[in-house]
């Protein structure tokens, strides 16, 4: 890799495991010192060791995150100025599948913990990263996962498609809001990536279900949503903010039919509970 990012400060959240890692493991490679915030302690201690093993935690932080509580969010903050001096780069993108089921039948607490993990989670790490940011006077970058599921109906729960929504609109409102900063602020749309967050899903059957929506045969990695990112971090994207930028293969200019086409999904109507991806946390579910 190269060094866009030398001495550049980095927060990613859901750093620990799928995206996110593959982000960490990036910004690292491009000359970035980063802060992992993740819920999960038990995959930052494996991305500690695996680090360490490569020779690699000196510009390196983890910190165990709740990105929908203040306090551990400030807290994350406070330990990229405590341990490198500033910020220049903040990636909200932990997160969790949420709640699922007919809408007749999602509970409450359910709905309301999909929009914390998902949309609180984003208005607090812009909110701390924007105070940081502003008095040192020298810009940067926010960048927030949103996904397709949040771009139209078909591509996701409710739930999760409306947060995701209220994410691409809220980086395109703070975007315009921290532009005289010279901050700027951008949302990743993914389509189907295959990381721990599809954890219910058997592969081949999510293959399947890529070869028949996506145009593009190349499956979608991590490492392609670390890509993205890394443009958007670096000095190469200072003229780009406001926007969502769709990392999909294609499947949203296909017009995406993904919900019911995933084994775990087909009989989602006759289920209702919440995931929680890969911070550790077990799902519930009930049948109907």
């Amino acid at each position: 890799m190269g060094d866009r990012l030398t001495g550049k400060v980095a927060i990613v959240t859901g750093g620990a495991s799928g995206m996110g890692l593959a982000t960490v493991e990036r910004f690292l490679l491009e000359g970035a010192s980063v802060i992992v915030g993740d819920l999960n302690a038990e995959n930052g201690r494996a991305l500690l060791a695996a680090l360490k093993n490569a020779g690699n935690t000196e510009n390196v932080r983890f910190t165990r995150t709740d990105v929908s509580v203040e306090d551990d969010v400030a807290a994350m903050t406070d330990l990229a100025i405590e341990s490198f001096g500033r910020l220049d780069i903040v990636f909200n993108n932990a997160g969790i599948g949420g709640a699922f089921g007919p809408i007749t039948e999602i509970e409450v607490d359910d709905w309301d913990t999909t929009f914390k993990v998902l949309v609180r989670s984003v208005f607090l790490g812009t909110k701390h990263a924007a105070r940081v940011m502003i008095p040192q006077d020298e810009g940067g970058s926010i960048i927030n996962t949103a996904s397709i599921a949040g771009m139209g109906g078909g591509a996701g729960p409710q739930a999760y498609s409306a947060a995701k929504a209220a994410v691409v609109n809220l980086s395109k409102t703070t975007a315009v809001e921290l532009a005289a900063n010279d901050i700027r602020v951008n949302a990743i749309c993914p389509g189907i990536i295959f990381t721990p967050l599809m954890h219910s899903e058997k592969p081949e059957q999510a293959e399947e279900v890529v070869r028949e929506l996506q145009p593009l045969r190349k499956r979608g990695e991590g490492s392609d949503i670390a890509s993205m990112a890394t443009f958007l971090a670096s000095d190469e994207a200072q003229f780009v903010s406001g926007q969502e930028h769709i990392v999909d293969g294609g499947m949203l200019a296909a017009g995406p039919r993904v919900q019911g086409r995933f084994h775990n999904s087909r009989n989602l109507h006759r289920m209702v509970g919440i995931t929680y991806g890969s911070t550790g946390q077990q799902a519930s579910s009930r049948r109907l």
